[in-house]
Parts: structure tokens; sequence; C-alpha cells
């Protein structure tokens, strides 16, 4: 027989002491050889109780800027013609709708759509680091995963979660994929940050679904086991669509492997640093991943929102700069000799363009084209992207005369923590020798540093894209029910997804915690039990283990 080998000591850094378990769940043996990093996300996303009252309201924000962007992307046919079921007229007993739509699909289905929402115009919340990532991706697979449990629950005549579930879990998906972006440049190596994302969906969704520090080690391993994919569709020559569905994929990949966890499915304890076959010597150059930061809130009170207009991060301050230059070169746009970009050394790297661009998927990571754009129509919408207006010879002809260019001192600040700025300039300068000012902005409008500015544009931008899908009746309604920080938290998953529905309207609907919804909701629990006397719990209502299991037990949130 083989004898024993001795056990594989944790691998990484170490990190304090882990929060006390919530609900009883099956010790995980330290001595049993495992990831650290896995070790430590288990151990934040089952244990960690969330304190920051500035991460509790910038993440409401941020849960209804993911939202405006969902609906302004259904807008666009090319995007709506992804969502729905894979097979046509597939359906399920408890699902999750897609907001905005009819369609009521499984939740890794709804995952894939949401996610896609979120992401397709490129106007949602970023995080600028070693990494490139869009923190607001988890929303879309979150919130379709609670309201299919909210249904399931209420199946079941069980408290239905609420929205204020959906924030903790989402402050937890943030973190763990925003600290993984820190210091893991995958953009270095030419392979796709939504490996992270992966990461983060797997880990929070297996909680809500009421795993362990076990299973969500486990669903962690499995997320980074898929390793990384190519991320040559966001750069020449293969700049395409695929990045707006990207991270849905993602989430919907997340998605299943805690449902699949959840079903009993082994982890891979060293799946990081297992030799030659792991996913440190195969992906990222024989070098563990760096987690410097301990897990907690730093990323969602720290999240970057795109909140006047849609682009690539890193030309959101080079435009605001050449929209205080609009006045004095519209009018002189043949006489201009050169417009001058004073960026970043990841600006350089990811949207510093020449050359044709095919589609507007191409267009908003180009800096030249929107900063063109910016100077001459002195707005910048997700219209502006499409084939009608990039037909306008000006915008190609400014690009023709542009020239990008690193400042190191930019550079610097941008990977600095404390300050995580993202300071473009521009200066334009026109044939007879005579220049504009050299326009510079540190801080984007949506960065923490700007955030008595931000929520309020962000309330306008929701306002906006409720108008762009209901009556004005109905979308006031609607974002008096959403931007009350009470009423928010505590409204029941399904009554916040059924708000953005195309019909009824939901203030019709009485809310699930009213006198009427109870009765009705008594009525239908008398109806299931004269059915299937064992489709309800013994006693026709929740036991507190039943409670808390389904609720995944997360420490709470302050109010």
């Amino acid at each position: 027989t083989r004898p024993a080998s001795p056990p594989t000591p944790r691998i990484g850094t170490t990190h304090g002491p882990p929060a006390a378990d919530p609900i009883p769940h099956t010790p995980l043996p330290r001595h049993a050889g495992t990831d650290q990093l896995l070790l430590d996300i288990a151990d934040y996303v089952v244990g960690y109780e969330i304190k920051s009252r500035d991460a509790v309201k910038t993440a409401r924000y941020a849960v209804l800027d993911a939202m405006a962007c969902s609906m302004l992307s259904l807008n666009f046919p090319e995007c709506a013609k992804l969502l729905g079921p894979v097979v046509p007229g597939a359906t399920v007993t408890h699902g999750a709708h897609v907001p905005g739509t009819d369609h009521d699909v499984d939740p890794v289905t709804a995952a894939h759509n949401f996610s896609t929402c979120v992401r397709w115009l490129d106007y949602n919340d970023t995080w600028l680091a070693s990494e490139w990532v869009h923190p607001s991706d988890v929303v879309g697979a979150i919130v379709p995963l609670a309201e299919y449990l909210t249904r399931v629950r209420l199946a079941r005549a069980l408290p239905p979660l609420t929205m204020k579930d959906v924030i903790v879990a989402v402050i937890k998906a943030y973190e763990v994929c925003g600290v993984l972006a820190l210091e893991n440049s995958l953009n270095q190596i030419g392979v796709d940050h939504s490996l992270m994302t992966r990461v983060a969906v797997a880990s929070v969704c297996t909680r809500m679904l009421g795993g362990g520090r076990r299973e969500v080690c486990d669903a962690a391993s499995q997320a980074f086991a898929d390793g990384a994919g190519l991320r040559c569709f966001r750069h020449y020559p293969n700049n395409g669509t695929r990045k707006g569905w990207a991270a849905g994929d993602a989430c919907a990949r997340g998605v299943w492997i805690a449902l699949t966890t959840m079903r009993g499915e082994m982890g891979m304890r060293l799946v990081l640093s297992a030799p030659v076959w792991g996913f440190n010597d195969v992906f990222h150059r024989r070098q563990e991943l760096s987690v410097r930061r301990d897990f907690g809130e730093y990323v969602m009170e720290n999240t970057l929102f795109k909140v006047a207009f849609p682009c690539e991060s890193h030309c959101v301050t080079a435009v605001e700069a050449a929209f205080r230059l609009h006045a004095q070169v519209v009018h002189r746009v043949d006489e201009v000799h050169n417009v001058t970009v004073h960026t970043t050394r990841s600006a350089v790297r990811c949207v510093d363009k020449t050359g044709p661009l095919r589609c507007p998927a191409d267009r908003d990571h180009c800096v030249q084209y929107c900063v063109a754009v910016a100077l001459l129509y002195g707005t910048l919408t997700a219209e502006h992207y499409e084939d009608a207006v990039a037909q306008d010879p000006r915008i190609d002809e400014l690009r023709r005369r542009m020239t990008v260019v690193e400042n190191p001192q930019y550079s610097a600040d941008y990977l600095d923590p404390d300050r995580r700025s993202v300071t473009n300039a521009v200066q334009v300068h026109f044939n007879d020798r005579t220049s504009t000012s050299k326009v510079e902005v540190e801080y984007p409008l949506g960065h923490r540093r700007r955030r008595q500015e931000c929520f309020p544009a962000l309330e306008k931008k929701f306002m906006s894209a409720l108008a762009s899908r209901m009556t004005p009746n109905r979308a006031g309604r609607v974002f008096e029910q959403c931007v009350d920080p009470r009423r928010f938290d505590a409204s029941p998953v399904t009554d916040f997804v059924e708000w953005f529905s195309p019909a009824p309207a939901p203030w019709l609907l009485p809310p699930s915690g009213a006198r009427f919804a109870g009765e009705a909701h008594a009525r239908d629990v008398g109806e299931i039990a004269a059915r299937d006397p064992h489709a309800l719990p013994e006693g026709g209502g929740p036991s507190d283990d039943e409670d808390d299991a389904g609720r995944g037990g997360d420490a709470g949130v302050v109010d």
C-alpha cells in the first residue's frame, strides 16, 4: 500500500481569525490542505458582518444604477435579441424574471440575461486597479437568484427575501471581485477579468442558497477551475459585441456552480497552488494570486459610477475635459492642428485605438472617438456610438489629429489606494499656433470624492431610464418606491422586480407585507395544502430552522 503523505500546508497570506459562523455547518479542517485564498473568501462571505453605513447607502445606489443600465439597454435590438430562454418556449415552475421584460426563465438564464443588460452599454460602474472589472455585473446574478428563492419560499409559506438581503450579498460580491482585482493584472497576461466576476458570484450565491464555509470554498474552487478566457474580443482586430455579454456568461456560470455545489458536488482544495495543473501555474505565470487587503467594505465604498454618459472608464475624465472645450473648438474644427490627450498607462493600453472602428462596442472603448464626439457635439450618449453618428467625417478627421501620451504622475496616482484618481487632460492646438488651455480633470463625477454630486445625478439617470420604458406617471411612482431607503430595504425581492415589469402597473398590486396581501397569501397557502398536504411544512408555516437556512443566515447589516 502507498504510505500516507503528510498534510499539505496552507498556501498564501494569513489574515486574522475568522468571524463566528452564524449557522451550523460542516467544519473545514485547516490541516486538510486548502488554498488560503479559498479559506479567506469563505470566511468573509459566511461570517463577515456589514458595518459601514456608507457601503450600505452606496450599495442601494449601485443596485438602482444597475437597473437603470439594464432598462436603457432594452432599447437596443442587438441586446434584446439575446434575451429569453435558450430554447424558445421553455417554461419553469419557479424561475426569475428578466427585469423590464416578460421573460420568466430559470435563475441561470436570468443571470445571463440581466447581467448582459446591465453591461451592454458600458454604462455601469467600474473598479480600476491592476485589473479592470465592473462589480455591478454581480447584481445581474444576485437579484434573479434572490427572486427565485423568494418564489420558492412563498410557495412554502416562508417569509420572502427582501432587498436588504440583496444589499448584503451585493456588498460582499463587490468586495470579492474588487479585492482580487487590486493586485492581480490578468490583462497583462492576455486573459479576461470575467474570472473574478465568476468567483464572486459563485461564492456569494452559494451562501444565498444556504451554504456554509465548506460549500463556499468548494464553489470558489470550481469557479477558479474554469480558468480565464481570452480577452481578444475587447481589442483590435476582434472588438465586438461579446464584451456586452461576457459578464452575463460569467454570472450565469457562477449561479450554475452555486446550484451544483449545493447538490453535493465536490470542490478542489488546491485548485490554485497545485503544481503544473493549478490555476497559478497555468494562468498566472507560476505566481500566487496576491491579496494584501482584508475583505471588508472597501470596494463598495470606493466604486466608480458612470453617471452622465456611457464610455469606457479610463475615458470619462477626458470626455469631461472635452466638454469644457466644446464651445472653443466646435466652430474651428477645420483649423485644428492637433489634440493632445494626457492620460494614464492603463488608458494607453486599453483605449488608445487608431484605425477603423467596426461597431459601437469598438467605439465606446476608443478614447479618441469619445473625445472627438465630446468636442463636436458637447454631449455623449449611447446613440453617438451607432453607425448614423459614426459616419460624420469630422470624427475620424479629429481622431487622425489626436495624440495620446502617458503622464507618469497620472499613472502613479491611478494606482495609489488613497487617491484612486483617473486623471486625464485635453488640449487643442490650432493651425495659427494658438491653443486652448490644458483642461485637467482628476476625479470623474462618479468618484467617491464627488459623492455629493454623484448621488443626485444617479437619481436623475435612474429616472431617465425609467422614463424610457414607462409612462411618466408610472415612472414617478417606481422612482418614489426605490429612492426611499426604508421602503427599498423592506421590499420583498419579488415586489422589487415586479415594479419594472412591462405590465401590470405594480402599484395596483398590494405589497407583499400589506394586510390584504397577507390574506390573499393565506388563501393561496390553503389551496396548496388542499392539493398536496406535503407541499408545506408541518403546521402550514415556517419553522425557525427553515427560515434561517433559507435565508442563508447571513450576518446582519446596519440600517
